[in-house]
């Protein structure tokens, strides 16, 4: 058995959270191993947010030609995926080379190791024949990968995750997708503004389930307009491949397509990890963990295996808390205020991030001296980048009265509002606020539109915050712009 060779931390998984990590406390001047098997960066940068709005930015671009007509005269446009290919390809990833990332990684004292890390008892990870001992802690970010439905006859045929249509280089004729939520429509609106005729095949009664039932039907309608067909309230039951044509049988109907897209969900393959002997149970879909990202007694997770939220800015808020918590940790192992002489915990966690050059506060409130601010996901903000697109953060308006609270709802049609107006083609979408009378505080909120997303960000400070409601209504909203629909919605507001 090889002698465990000992370092300051092993960082297990180096997607978006675990290289954040990684690569500040290496700049913190920490003996760090990273351990990845697969590419530096994980999901986001390969076959995740970056490559997909790439596709998104391009089937736009043919939108926006198309309302020229409505707008401005007449335009032809000619869809090519030749050139978005090409930009995926060599801006986006490298061709799928991570090179660069792991010379980032080193470049800040980091230790890079190619491999499955797994833990092996306290302490204590194996990468293959070598054996890695932390001092101060070892931090688990190996993410997730596609769940796949145990649908009869799927696991035989060569289906597509959303891997294979990030890196498609021509595309079908025609494409099936499983799964309405935010990754399936926001690929099968792409790929039907290429040309592609797309099915979406969703097992609950709406798409976008998880967002408010307004948002679900925006969507849909935005869709069916690109000739997309959705089929919500259908189960698939069956699906089988005759080397050319994929068919899905489901509920009683039969779909085919050239390609199948498999976009159910995803799992953090826990067993894999080597959990059990660290004495923490791996039969879980994700890793429970604390406010400051503890899994157990020297362990810390990050990114989207801990349950979440697949989402980079989760995962970048989360490492930001491990770094502080980490270096809080080796101060008091060391004994003093900063015995280490690396980093001050002065002031919280934002005094340690800063001091390892970091320019992301963990989150919260500041903390006494040698403490972490916990998590809080009261206003976690998401968006699905449709066209329109979906942004949302905190309750919908179900989830609220599913715990009690005393709602007011407020609404505003974005097609009212002047900006809507005088956007015309290409204008659909609303504000949709979701209150606590008694507390006088928004506590969610929908943003669908043009610019969905970015007209969250007000509503998620306003969340985030508990801006009295009161105090947003005699706010002054810029006109024309399509955030001044919150304030319509903000009239609105009754029980």
């Amino acid at each position: 058995m090889a002698e465990p060779e000992l370092v300051d931390v092993v960082v297990v998984g180096l997607g978006v959270g675990g290289e954040e990590v990684a690569g500040r406390l290496a700049e913190a001047g920490l003996t760090v191993v990273g351990i990845e098997r697969e590419l530096v960066g994980g999901e986001c940068p390969y076959w995740g947010c970056v490559p997909s709005k790439m596709m998104i930015r391009a089937a736009n671009a043919l939108a926006e030609a198309h309302r020229v007509n409505d707008l401005a005269g007449s335009a032809q446009v000619r869809p090519d995926w030749a050139p978005v290919a090409k930009r995926i390809r060599e801006e986006a990833t490298d061709t799928w080379d991570d090179r660069v990332a792991v010379e980032r990684f080193t470049g800040k004292g980091g230790r890079f190791v190619r491999g499955s890390g797994r833990l092996d008892g306290p302490d204590r990870v194996r990468v293959g024949d070598q054996v890695f001992q932390a001092r101060y802690g070892i931090v688990l970010g190996t993410g997730t990968r596609p769940s796949i439905p145990p649908i009869d006859g799927l696991a035989d045929t060569p289906y597509w995750t959303n891997h294979q249509a990030i890196e498609v280089e021509e595309l079908p004729e025609s494409l099936l997708v499983l799964g309405g939520g935010a990754i399936g429509l926001e690929l099968a609106q792409v790929f039907a503004r290429f040309g592609v005729r797309v099915t979406v095949i969703e097992a609950a009664d709406r798409v976008l389930a998880i967002e408010e039932p307004e948002a679900s039907e925006a969507a849909a309608t935005a869709l069916r307009a690109d000739g997309v067909r959705i089929e919500t309230g259908v189960r698939a039951r069956r699906v089988s491949h005759d080397g050319t044509t994929f068919t899905v049988q489901a509920d009683g109907s039969t779909f085919t397509g050239e390609k199948l897209l498999v976009v159910t969900g995803r799992k953090a393959h826990l067993e894999e990890l080597g959990l059990d002997t660290v004495g923490v149970d791996a039969a879980q879909r994700y890793l429970p963990v604390d406010g400051r990202m503890h899994v157990t007694e020297g362990i810390w997770a990050v990114g989207d295996l801990t349950g979440e939220g697949a989402f980079t800015h989760i995962a970048m808020y989360q490492a930001a808390i491990v770094v502080a918590d980490v270096l809080d940790h080796m101060r008091r192992t060391r004994g003093g205020p900063d015995a280490s002489g690396t980093a001050s915990v002065v002031g919280g966690a934002a005094g340690v991030v800063s001091a390892v050059g970091g320019a992301m506060s963990a989150g919260g409130s500041t903390a006494a001296p040698g403490s972490v601010p916990h998590a809080d996901y009261r206003a976690l903000p998401r968006v699905t980048f449709t066209d329109p697109e979906v942004g949302a953060v905190g309750l919908t308006e179900q989830q609220a009265r599913e715990r009690g609270v005393n709602v007011q709802v407020g609404y505003a049609d974005l097609t009212a509002s002047a900006r809507g107006w005088i956007h015309k083609a290409g204008n659909a979408g609303f504000v949709k606020l979701v209150a606590d009378a008694d507390q006088g505080v928004l506590i969610g909120a929908t943003s669908v539109g043009p610019a969905g997303g970015e007209v969250l960000s007000g509503l998620v400070v306003a969340v985030h915050a508990a801006v009295p409601v009161s105090q947003l209504r005699h706010m002054i909203y810029a006109y024309p712009t399509f955030h001044r629909a919150i304030e319509d919605a903000l009239r609105n507001l009754r029980e």
